[in-house]
């Protein structure tokens, strides 16, 4: 059965309680709607074990019952990726449970998180981020060029480039304001190069594509409607083919930018802020990189590498 089927059948105290809180993560903390989405499904699958075990509320949790249903999904095959996401669902389900008076004690507190394996992110040397970003799929398509552009610039997300309007970019300090996960905003530097192709874009492109339709979005797709993040993946896969590069994303640009950043001296913090990490250990990956690149040199130059 699916996440709603399943959520139909629990009983009545445990629906009411994914309800309230699907509520709360929207409206109070603010998560986008994919996140909403993901944790209410797996709060719906711990909901469904506990019902199963005898439980007829929250209260009813304990550490064993958590547990008991994080080694079930395990032992179905689920991936460690997968099973920190649950386990993260669970602590905050429960979490909000005792605060909101469903529960005598957060027992979600005491559950710990499989360690998910990170992989180094996929990134660019500076000389293939600049051919990238000027092997265009139409080289008179000045819109791609902006995007791309942008794109590197600021390490920006896919998501919060195509949701930029034209009153976001302060053309004067060479600024944009991105508005990221958790609705924060920050607002993000860019270069030269940037501003030329934006400047050619919002002169030469945008009017010629706009219609009355088109809002405010600082990007438009040919029919004058918000660039879409699909289109955004396309243009930059195909700007890489151009330039004979392998398969790159709009995420492998951003992991380029900080590296690039981190590589020229830029402070980790500064890096964190600049691409919107509410932790500063989602920044510190790319300290990694950087470290891998000098080993690289170190045994390929060193007489005694």
């Amino acid at each position: 059965m699916g996440t709603r089927e399943i959520h139909e059948i629990l009983p009545p105290a445990l629906r009411q309680a994914v309800d309230d809180f699907s509520v709360h993560l929207a409206r109070v903390d603010n998560r986008s709607a994919h996140t909403v989405r993901a944790y209410v499904g797996d709060v719906v699958s711990l909901l469904d074990h506990a019902a199963r075990a005898g439980c007829a509320s929250a209260a009813d949790l304990d550490i064993a019952l958590l547990r008991g249903w994080l080694a079930q999904r395990m032992s179905a095959g689920a991936a460690r990726t997968s099973q920190a996401r649950r386990a993260a669902a669970a602590r905050t389900f429960t979490a909000w449970a005792h605060r909101n008076g469903l529960c005598p004690n957060d027992v979600g507190a005491q559950l710990a998180s499989p360690r998910a394996h990170r992989d180094l992110p996929s990134v660019l040397r500076t000389d293939q981020a600049a051919d990238l970003v000027v092997a265009t799929t139409d080289p008179h398509h000045v819109r791609d060029s902006a995007v791309l552009e942008l794109l590197y610039a600021t390490g920006i997300r896919v998501s919060e480039l195509c949701g930029l309007n034209r009153t976001d970019v302060d053309e004067t300090r060479r600024v944009v304001r991105v508005l990221g996960k958790g609705a924060k905003e920050r607002a993000v530097p860019y270069g030269v190069p940037a501003q030329r192709a934006l400047d050619d874009w919002l002169r030469h492109g945008r009017p010629k594509v706009a219609t009355p339709d088109s809002g405010e979005a600082l990007f438009l797709g040919a029919r004058g409607g918000r660039l879409q993040q699909t289109v955004v993946r396309r243009i930059v896969d195909g700007a890489a083919r151009s330039a004979g590069l392998p398969h790159t994303s709009p995420h492998d640009l951003r992991h380029s930018a900080a590296t690039h950043l981190l590589d020229g001296g830029a402070d980790l913090r500064a890096v964190q802020e600049l691409l919107g990490h509410a932790s500063l250990s989602s920044t510190q990956i790319y300290t990694h990189i950087s470290t891998e690149r000098l080993r690289a040199a170190f045994r390929q130059a060193h007489p005694r590498a």
